[in-house]
């Protein structure tokens, strides 16, 4: 079988990369820096689903991921599995800083989503490119 992105996430997210293991999507809400890493593996609903490499290798991305959204001014940063509206395994790293939205509880349903502009969406699609 091949790779299909989640309905769900292909329309909130844009790509941003693919790495090793996962497909990499930036979340479509210009508040936070919100990545979203999805292991290109069909029928994965859960971190346990992988192999013990593949979970070390989802970590690494993780922390790279989380090194750019830092880099790029976070103060803290969310990561997080959750899958009750889309089950195909997929991990969020968020960028939070005191004053954002939904600072300091969790971004997930706390309003909904500001789109990006074109070229802020482009340039943090670089960042991620470039990281």
């Amino acid at each position: 079988m091949s790779f299909v992105l989640h309905p769900r996430l292909a329309a909130d997210t844009h790509l941003a990369a693919d790495w090793p293991l996962c497909r990499v999507l930036l979340m479509d809400d210009a508040r936070y820096f919100w990545l979203v890493l999805v292991p290109r593996l069909d029928g994965l609903t859960e971190i346990t689903d992988l192999s013990s490499a593949d979970r070390a290798q989802l970590i690494e991305e993780a922390a790279r991921a989380g090194d750019i959204i830092k880099r790029a001014g976070a103060a803290k940063l969310n990561v997080g599995a959750l899958g009750n509206l889309v089950p195909q395994l997929h991990l969020h790293v968020v960028g939070r800083h005191p004053g954002d939205p939904a600072w300091p509880g969790p971004v997930w349903g706390h309003s909904p989503a500001v789109p990006y502009r074109p070229l802020d969406r482009q340039a943090r699609l670089d960042l991620v490119s470039s990281g």
